[in-house]
């Protein structure tokens, strides 16, 4: 993505997640950090006008629009480990982490350096006693985020296939990249 570019994430189906990285462009070690945005945005529920930083403290993206309201900045994109530990029961499949892991080395990106993903639609409640836990996204049929670009980006983007973040069904995610307007 271009500095300026708006990326639109849809749940075409609902109830589907998202997991969403970012690497500038020029540098691929600087990456999207959820401490870092936690700590300037100054909440766990990042939406609409807020900023995902990286860890260089850089603007990397900003919320332009959301019409979902929950995403999760705490959990990592899941892997045949997690996969292991979480649902033995099923089968073993490399998740997200795999996909992005395999998307993303082209770009000079090992598997170490894919960071904990902005996972969107994903609904993870944190209880007063700080447990969290894993519900079905509340998106419907046609949610989206628009997310515009701050700098030059790469981005990686997936379908989630974890049975408790997408209420153990799979679907799929579509999106759109909106070039940089004049007017815009």
């Amino acid at each position: 993505m271009a500095a300026g570019d708006t990326l639109r994430v849809i749940d075409p189906i609902g109830q589907q997640v998202s997991d969403l990285v970012a690497f500038a462009a020029d540098d691929v070690r600087e990456a999207i950090s959820n401490g870092r945005t936690f700590d300037y945005e100054e909440t766990l529920r990042i939406t609409t006008g807020h900023r995902l930083w990286s860890n260089r403290s850089r603007v990397m993206l900003e919320i332009v629009e959301d019409t979902v309201g929950c995403h999760d900045f705490l959990l990592t994109p899941c892997s045949e480990a997690t996969f292991r530990h979480f649902y033995p029961e099923h089968p073993v499949h490399r998740g997200c982490f795999g996909n992005l892991a395999d998307a993303l080395l082209p770009f000079g990106i090992e598997p170490d350096a894919i960071p904990c993903a902005f996972n969107v639609f994903m609904n993870v409640p944190v209880a007063p006693d700080g447990s969290i836990r894993v519900d079905p996204p509340i998106s419907t049929a046609g949610s989206y985020i628009r997310l515009r670009a701050a700098m030059d980006l790469v981005v990686g983007l997936t379908a989630c296939s974890a049975y408790a973040s997408n209420g153990g069904s799979f679907k799929p995610i579509h999106f759109e990249i909106e070039g940089n307007q004049p007017n815009d």
